[in-house]
């Protein structure tokens, strides 16, 4: 008997997933033979199954026989990493962030949504750094190593405000046509309809409102 238990990702709410996932598989015959797979989707998203995915679209991001902790790693809390590089990173977010006129919580949601603060971070389409900027884009702000914290930040900063100017300081706009692309904005006329752009730009806000206090 198979049971495909999926979540989708919510920040701080690692204790109640992992209750809600403890107690499907404490329901499931012989649950402590089973193998659960965390999985983290493009849009950033994390779902927990028993069933193995063979799709460039599904990045492993543990696998375990044991339910303990796995709500802790859906919500990407079990990276023991992200508050340091946080940290790590802060003074130069903000600096850069103030250089251009831009709120540093909101670059700060950014980051933490494309990179996990991870300056090596790299996606399967090529986006790169803690803001993932695709080639193209950074080589507009003029950016020769796109693994430089500096530079990406700086060249990501610039960008987003950019977009901010161009949809008239309509943030939900602006953060669709970094996720998604301006010609997406242009042809929808607004915020296209995908799935992952519409998840990309709650998970932002979320942050947004977060970091504005912390």
């Amino acid at each position: 008997m198979f049971t495909n238990i999926a979540t989708t990702w919510k920040p701080f709410r690692s204790y109640s997933i992992s209750i809600a996932v403890l107690a499907v598989a404490l329901s499931v015959p012989n649950a402590g033979f089973a193998a659960y797979y965390v999985y983290q989707l493009p849009d950033g998203s994390r779902v927990i199954t028993d069933r193995r995915h063979q799709s460039d679209s599904h990045k492993l991001v543990s696998k375990s026989r044991d339910v303990k902790n796995v709500g802790k790693k859906v919500t990407g809390q079990s990276d023991p990493y992200i508050g340091k590089r946080r940290k790590r990173f802060d003074p130069l977010i903000t600096e850069v962030a103030t250089r251009h006129n831009m709120d540093p919580a909101l670059i700060k949601a950014v980051v933490h949504t494309e990179s996990y603060f991870n300056p090596n971070a790299t996606s399967r389409v090529g986006a790169s750094g803690l803001m993932q900027l695709m080639p193209g884009t950074a080589s507009i702000y003029g950016v020769n190593d796109l693994y430089s914290p500096r530079q990406n930040l700086d060249a990501g900063v610039r960008h987003l405000r950019y977009l901010l100017k161009k949809y008239k300081n309509s943030l939900g706009t602006a953060l669709a046509a970094y996720n998604a692309g301006e010609s997406a904005v242009f042809y929808y006329n607004g915020v296209p309809p995908y799935r992952e752009t519409r998840r990309y730009i709650q998970k932002v806000l979320q942050f947004h409102k977060y970091y504005q206090v912390n």
